[in-house]
């Protein structure tokens, strides 16, 4: 059965509302952003959801490789997993706005894939050698300078026996080499492709091969995708609405320049305007230069816009091509309207009911 996710602010307190309303309204679980600039801790954010629902999964939708070292990541994941009962996933990219804020472009793809491996390596309740930690002797030199009479001799969580079922690690990926990396570390990619069917079957395509090329089962991973979803009866309502967070997630496949995977010409010339007016300071907002540029035809395209039974149609395609978990993105800025809460609504009446039924 295909689980259906959606997004929330890190807001400690405000969470907590927003987790009870989703649990009760029939989400298969919750993300909260991590972007410490903009938002509360995603992780006292989760836990704080833990506390008021039974259900729900909880999750980070998403965190990156280099505001947290993997450690830390793997230890405030697993105390989230403990309060939740195992309820926690971890949701991984490169870092966007997080990065943006403190001055930084997104990882490098090598660092991510160790990162990934590290991450993975710390949830098994493995240990990662010391000499694979990337940290400068500028930064902090190594625990040998201390002279200790014993000392450890690889960095573990100690607290953590790796036993029971493990957290699972899902990433975010658009472009060919990220893919590639979520596909020899992930349990599952999550593709920021849009609502594209054609997009979608070569992203799932491609992580298959690189399995292969990795000698690792090519069935052994899970598929899922971002989605703006936005149902309604009023077209150019409904595109008003979705159109902060679908360039969000646009913006991902051509994120530094060259738009990325099979696309039509149409599209393609889309993705470069958006990529040439993208303002960092008004990220999600509807009202931003990058989501008032987009053409009608792209965002529904990219998008799922209409009326809930067009949004079901579209959805059920792109579940046949073999994901098994949808995430509809950028939920809080929805919701700030009266017209975006009715929207919401007609997902959890009439879509989400639908799609409990595709196997």
């Amino acid at each position: 059965m295909v689980e259906i996710w959606t997004h929330a602010l890190a807001s400690p307190r405000g969470v907590m509302k927003t987790a009870v309303d989703l649990e009760e309204n029939g989400w298969d679980g919750l993300c909260v952003v991590d972007s410490q600039n903009l938002s509360g801790d995603p992780f006292v954010a989760l836990a704080m959801a833990a506390t008021v629902t039974d259900r729900i999964g909880l999750g980070t939708g998403v965190s990156n490789s280099v505001t947290r070292i993997a450690a830390s990541t793997a230890s405030a994941i697993l105390s989230v997993d403990r309060i939740s009962n195992g309820r926690a996933l971890v949701g991984l990219g490169r870092g966007d706005s997080a990065l943006a804020h403190i001055g930084r472009a997104p990882a490098r793809m090598k660092q991510f894939e160790v990162y990934l491996r590290h991450l993975q390596t710390y949830l098994q309740g493995g240990a990662v050698p010391f000499n694979e930690i990337e940290m400068s002797d500028d930064v902090a030199p190594a625990v040998s300078h201390l002279g200790l009479a014993d000392e450890p001799e690889e960095s573990r969580i100690t607290w953590h026996n790796g036993r029971g079922k493990k957290v699972p690690v899902e990433v975010a990926a658009s472009g060919p080499l990220a893919i590639k990396v979520a596909a020899r570390q992930a349990d599952r990619i999550m593709f920021t492709l849009g609502a594209d069917a054609d997009r979608i079957a070569w992203g799932i395509d491609l992580a298959k091969q690189a399995r292969r090329d990795a000698g690792l089962d090519p069935e052994g991973i899970a598929f899922g995708a971002y989605i703006n979803c936005v149902p309604g009866k009023d077209l150019d309502q409904t595109r008003d609405l979705a159109r902060g967070g679908l360039a969000t997630f646009a913006r991902f496949s051509v994120m530094h320049g060259k738009p990325n995977g099979p696309m039509s010409p149409v599209a393609a010339q889309a993705l470069q305007g958006l990529y040439d007016t993208y303002d960092m300071n008004k990220h999600t907002q509807d009202d931003s230069r990058q989501a008032s540029g987009l053409p009608t035809d792209f965002i529904d395209h990219f998008g799922v816009i209409g009326t809930p039974e067009k949004c079901i149609e579209k959805l059920r395609s792109l579940i046949a091509i073999g994901l098994d978990k949808l995430f509809f993105g950028v939920m809080f800025r929805l919701v700030q309207t009266q017209e975006g809460r009715t929207a919401k609504t007609l997902m959890e009446k009439e879509i989400l009911p639908e799609l409990r039924q595709v196997s």
